[in-house]
């Protein structure tokens, strides 16, 4: 290995280590632009270091696109980005589109944490909140539309709640009062404005109380569309209670745990009760949801969810579920480092399953359980563990670190062996210029070489 790829290698390593370090540590810069040189006029702005500031501070709302130029993704994204912009700065209320490269602007990068490409920012009135919705063009823009709305909704006839509630979509779930004053929700509706749409229904009909399941008023029902689940709140409306029941209602009743759903679970301090199955998306395990679903309505302080082993069989494998576990398996996760089975419920037979998880929870609240440690990473060691930003800087970085120190060690056991050769040889053939000469062409500077 020749000095000069040593060199090389470790002018990379600085490199990588400056990388790294550009990651973590804001780099000040003035921001001399002034805020008038930006307009909804429906292109996408390029943001950088030096304009950013006064970009999020002309606009109520600002979606803002994190990419790198190589992600293949950003790629796709960019041309939905570009035809959703103008129908978005022709709102009431328009919504600006940008993009900065954060493979660049490591700096921006670092004070918004971004993490994976793209990923996208709506900043209202300055306050970022991450986008998680929909990327084509039509849909984004539907989705968006909910940032400017009123903070809660007044809905006036049948009509408007149908048309409200397909305006809506199903990224969101859905907050409709009915008889109830707008005021009793306003502030938890400005609270809570980012995760969910809020309204107030003041004339509608006996149909529409049989549609949703509400037999007298005031009532709060909660819809989650994609999942088709519906939850109705009688009151009372004061304290804690309205907010608790709007908290718990965020989360639809039975929920399925894949990456998108932990970032979720993070912002949810309850408990999960998890129930693993073969496949999550078979007969059997559809009915076993709906049983669920209807133990989730009665324990409105814990969380359902279920997995597939099909659908994500590393997460399973953290319960201690293998091919040869029976399944359906049941426990209760802290979502954190520890889980808890229940002694003699430990997974479902196939009759009559919803008389087992009665019995599994009863079991859970009497505290016949063992508590075990999962074998994998906790909810937040599941989230960081897709592929980021810095966790491919640290790698490259790990790899340059071990190549550097291999080639070392290499060029020490190269120069080694010749003298141990050369003194072997001059010990026992001290006499013999020849040997000598032999012994002294064992090695040579240009065999290191490449």
């Amino acid at each position: 290995m020749s000095l000069l790829l040593l060199q090389n290698l470790f002018l990379f390593v600085v490199m990588i280590s400056i990388s790294l370090l550009c990651l973590h540590q804001p780099i000040p810069v003035s921001c001399t632009s002034s805020s008038n040189q930006f307009a909804a006029d429906g292109t996408v702005l390029e943001l950088d270091d030096s304009n950013f500031d006064s970009a999020i501070a002309s606009f109520d709302f600002i979606l803002v696109d994190f990419y790198a130029p190589w992600c293949g993704h950003c790629k796709r994204l960019s041309p939905e980005l570009d035809a959703a912009a103008p129908v978005l700065a022709g709102l009431e209320k328009p919504i600006v589109i940008a993009k900065v490269n954060a493979d660049k602007f490591t700096r921006l990068a670092s004070k918004y944490e971004i993490d994976g490409f793209p990923t996208m920012k709506i900043f209202s009135h300055g306050i970022p909140v991450e986008y998680t919705g929909p990327r084509k063009a039509e849909l984004l823009v539907r989705f968006l539309k909910k940032f400017v709305a009123p903070d809660v909704s007044l809905l006036e006839s049948d009509s408007a709640i149908s048309n409200f509630i397909e305006m809506a979509g199903t990224y969101f779930p859905i907050f409709i009062g009915f008889g109830l004053n707008e005021s009793v929700i306003s502030e938890l509706a400005i609270k809570y404005k980012s995760k969910a749409w809020f309204s107030v229904a003041k004339d509608f009909s006996e149909d529409v109380m049989v549609t949703y399941d509400f037999d007298k008023v005031p009532a709060l029902v909660s819809l989650h569309p994609s999942y088709n689940e519906r939850s109705v709140f009688y009151g009372p409306f004061e304290g804690d209670f309205l907010e608790d029941f709007i908290k718990q209602s965020l989360l639809p009743l039975s929920m399925p745990i894949n990456y998108e759903t932990l970032k979720l679970l993070k912002e949810d301090e309850r408990k999960v009760v998890l129930t693993i199955v073969e496949d999550e998306s078979d007969e059997k395990s559809l009915k076993l949801i709906k049983l669920l679903r209807a133990a989730a309505s009665a324990n409105r302080d814990l969380v359902f969810g279920y997995v597939g082993m099909k659908q994500w069989e590393d997460f399973a494998d953290t319960f201690e579920v293998n091919k040869k576990t029976k399944l359906p398996k049941m426990v209760v996760w802290d979502r954190n480092e520890e889980y808890f089975s229940v002694i003699g419920s430990e997974s479902l037979e196939e009759e009559d399953q919803g008389t087992q998880i009665t019995r599994f929870l009863e079991g859970y609240r009497e505290g016949r359980t063992v508590k075990k440690s999962i074998s994998g990473p906790s909810i937040l060691g599941f989230i960081n563990s897709l592929i980021s930003i810095r966790t491919v800087y640290l790698l490259v970085f790990i790899v340059a670190v071990i190549m550097l120190i291999q080639t070392i060690n290499k060029q020490d056991d190269e120069d080694d062996v010749p003298q141990r050769k050369q003194s072997q040889a001059q010990v026992d053939h001290g006499s013999s210029s020849a040997t000598e000469s032999e012994s002294r062409q064992a090695y040579r500077p240009e065999d290191k070489e490449d």
